[in-house]
């Protein structure tokens, strides 16, 4: 009986260290998932608001038409998003189209044509002050002056548009006003224009076709 009971605590004896070891074991794993979490979810949730339009603003042209149509938005800091500077603080240029250049996409490994013409620049927080929307006539196939529809339009908290207006370019080199509108403290629109200003830094050495 002696020696069983003796058995007994040395089978004892010996587990302990053995649960222990495991018992930390689980404990550090535990800790490094918690750090993990705490390390990780929060760049998650930045990346997430950071991508959160609060308003889109759109530049279509017919589908399947070859042109190169440019779009800027200038924001109350001054700064101008386009294609020359796609981060321009809060606004992003999303898509920029370069007519049939980049019509072509792959899917499945297989050439698809993607006809839709259409620039889009997102704001993507609500600062007050004007911002200037631009079209630009960047390059052209045709000798035909080219439709435009613009339009900006309200994502948060639910979506609407707050305008829309169709113009027309004339030919390369052509820049025009499509509206100028402020954002108030609350994030809402008013107070359109269509005054013109020049968005693009490109200083013409000739006469574009369109003014003859």
């Amino acid at each position: 009986m002696n020696s069983l009971y003796r058995g007994r605590n040395r089978f004892t004896l010996n587990a302990d260290p053995f649960i222990d070891l495991l018992f930390n074991c689980l404990l550090g794993f535990s800790f490094l998932y918690l750090i993990t979490l705490l390390y990780i979810n929060p760049e998650d949730k930045l990346a997430n608001v950071e991508k959160q339009a609060e308003y889109i603003i759109t530049a279509n042209w017919p589908d399947n038409l070859a042109d190169d149509i440019d779009l800027w938005v200038k924001g109350p800091d001054g700064r101008t998003a386009s294609y020359l500077n796609k981060e321009a603080g809060w606004l992003h240029l999303d898509r920029d189209d370069r007519g049939e250049v980049n019509d072509i996409i792959i899917i499945d490994g297989q050439e698809k044509i993607y006809p839709v013409n259409q620039e889009i620049i997102t704001v993507r927080k609500m600062h007050p002050g004007e911002y200037i929307v631009n079209v630009y006539f960047y390059n052209a196939v045709s000798d035909v002056p080219v439709p435009v529809d613009v339009r900006v339009d309200r994502v948060n908290p639910r979506f609407r548009t707050v305008f829309q207006d169709d113009v027309e370019l004339l030919g390369v080199d052509h820049e025009l006003t499509a509206i100028r509108f402020t954002i108030d403290e609350d994030g809402d629109v008013g107070q359109f224009s269509t005054l013109p200003a020049t968005l693009t830094p490109y200083a013409l050495e000739h006469m574009p076709s369109w003014t003859n």
